[in-house]
């Protein structure tokens, strides 16, 4: 009788041996193929927020939850180092919510300690310093990992992702996916940080625009009709407020009398610049109108007026160390004489028609700020039918071609004797000398000055 083969349980159990590893190597890429698409849905949900979060601390609440899950860590803490030099948990996440409090406790003695051991000099703690205070307080059995997070090449914290499982491993692909979420990190922080200059800029831009409709409504917005004159006058700022201003300012020494005996008022016609430009120099050149109105509807003289104003204003802009200068006239429509005080400003010039030559209109005086005690002198000049003047500002000689050539005040002497001579009228003058300057610079270059102008012609 044959006896039963021994060979027979042996082949079953290398068919079972045979068959075991494949099932465990299809597992096995099963598995690997859920944590692969599980770490792709995490990080694409990341790059989701980041895109669309309007809000930088909302954005910031998810790292330390995406750095444990992608790792699959029991939690991870976002510590960033403030601009004043403290070193603060700014979110925190754990798996175990029970552990919650025992780990932020744990994570706020670190950052405390590092904080009060900065100095002044330090506003950045050493690495290896903050690394070992978390370490320590976290425990020495706690699998740690942490990563910097740079921000244009500047360390604004730490991310930290822990395990309290002894068997757990930093392998290096766990600490590529939080050096990758810390780096995202980064990007959001200077997003929001440009956010907040971009709406800093945007607030500003619109006080500026603010600024220059107020400053626009100071100047007159039209020339005042004069007995025997003509005006034309332009102001042009450089940036959006600036530090010219011009203004043409009814005296009525005696309003009552002026009335009864039908007597033209006198006009004063002033002309100033405050040194430098924008919103200070707008400032202060508002400033300066106010005092200047004021002087004038007393009744006192353009040297006393200059006089008065320095007095005033020598404390605030010797503090804000910008001067003024300032150029004050008086004309008397009856009598077609013209009595000015300059305060260092550009003399305006005079076209005499009947002799066809240009005279500078000028006398001592000092910057409006720079000496309390500055003294002015008046001139007087009696003009004639025909006669022009241009009050201008040094936006005109000091503007530069591509070449660094200044137009000066002997270009603008020879283009303002053309213009006389070919009898154009005042509004015709300021046109073609503001062309006259702009061909000078060229069409790339810009001018960097405010630029002003008034023309006045006796008829």
């Amino acid at each position: 009788m044959p006896q039963p083969s021994s060979e027979q349980p042996t082949d079953r159990n290398n068919a079972s041996t045979d068959i075991n590893p494949v099932l465990a190597l299809k597992e096995l890429v099963a598995r690997l193929h859920r944590e692969q698409h599980k770490i792709q849905d995490l990080l694409s949900s990341l790059g989701f927020a980041l895109r669309s979060f309007n809000n930088l601390n909302q954005f910031l609440e998810l790292i330390p939850l995406m750095a444990t899950r992608v790792t699959d860590a029991d939690g991870g803490a976002l510590i960033l180092y403030k601009a004043n030099g403290q070193v603060k948990l700014e979110q925190l996440h754990c798996q175990d919510s029970s552990q919650q409090k025992i780990i932020r406790k744990a994570l706020e003695t670190a950052t405390s300690v590092v904080t009060a051991s900065l100095t002044a000099a330090q506003l950045v703690p050493a690495t290896a310093t903050l690394d070992a205070q978390v370490s320590s307080q976290l425990g020495g059995d706690m699998q740690l990992f942490g990563t910097t997070i740079l921000v244009k090449h500047t360390e604004r914290g730490r991310l930290y992702v822990f395990s309290a499982n002894p068997d757990y491993t930093w392998t290096e692909d766990r600490q590529k996916l939080v050096r990758l979420i810390a780096d995202q990190t980064a990007v959001a922080i200077e997003n929001g940080e440009l956010t907040v200059e971009l709406r800093k800029k945007e607030r500003l831009d619109r006080e500026l625009e603010i600024g220059a409709e107020i400053q626009l409504q100071l100047l007159p917005r039209q020339c005042p009709t004069i007995p025997g004159v003509t005006l034309a006058a332009l102001c042009q700022p450089a940036n959006r407020v600036g530090g010219d201003y011009y203004d043409f300012i009814p005296t009525n020494h005696d309003r009552k009398n002026s009335l009864a005996s039908q007597v033209s008022p006198r006009w004063a016609l002033v002309i100033g610049d405050v040194m430098g430009k924008g919103v200070p120099a707008g400032l202060i050149m508002t400033m300066t109108r106010g005092m200047l109105r004021g002087e004038v509807l007393n009744g006192h003289s353009p040297a006393r007026i200059l006089q008065h104003l320095n007095r005033v204003m020598y404390a605030d802009l010797e503090n804000s160390h910008r001067f003024v200068t300032l150029f004050c006239s008086e004309y008397d429509p009856d009598t077609q004489v013209l009595t000015y005080s300059n305060a260092a400003h550009n003399p305006p010039l005079l076209w005499q028609a009947a002799t066809k030559t240009i005279k500078r209109l000028d006398t001592l005086g000092m910057l409006i700020g720079l000496d309390a005690h500055s003294q002015y002198e008046n001139a007087q000049v009696q003009l004639r039918t025909g006669d022009t003047i241009i009050y201008y500002t040094d936006g005109f000689t000091d503007a530069a071609s591509q070449n660094g050539d200044r137009f000066d005040e002997e270009n603008l002497i020879r283009v303002f004797g053309w213009a006389c001579k070919h009898s154009l009228e005042p509004q015709s003058i300021l046109e073609y000398l503001f062309d006259k300057v702009r061909q000078f610079i060229g069409t790339v270059s810009q001018n960097t000055d405010d630029m002003t102008l008034v023309v006045m012609q006796i008829q």
